[in-house]
């Protein structure tokens, strides 16, 4: 059997950062962050009416939107709203939004 040293614990935030690092996940995990700020990042009249769902390793951003007429107008706005999206230094860039229309739950 192998001797281990003994040590104190260590708080898992303490931990967390450096294990993601190591692992290459610390730019994915950023990048993630766009999910909870989506609001503040692109304004509460577009956080209305759309929801971002998912973003890719290769940095596209998958938001469900609410009408055919608001996917329009913001595939318009997509320029604009990447680079605000962007605008945080060191995340991992959006690339493109891919706008899908928000499907209706028949349950409701």
């Amino acid at each position: 059997m192998t001797e281990r040293k003994k040590s104190r614990p260590m708080a898992l935030g303490a931990i967390l950062p450096g294990v993601l690092k190591e692992r290459g996940l610390e730019k994915r995990i950023e990048q993630a962050s766009i999910v909870p700020e989506w609001v503040s990042l692109v304004g509460p009249q577009i956080g209305q009416v759309t929801q971002p769902m998912s973003i890719t390793r290769a940095g596209v951003l998958f938001v469900a939107v609410t009408t055919n007429a608001w996917m329009n107008e913001l595939s318009m706005l997509e320029p604009e709203l990447l680079r605000a999206i962007n605008g945080k230094p060191g995340r991992a860039a959006v690339k493109r939004i891919r706008w899908q229309l928000r499907r209706e739950d028949p349950a409701q």
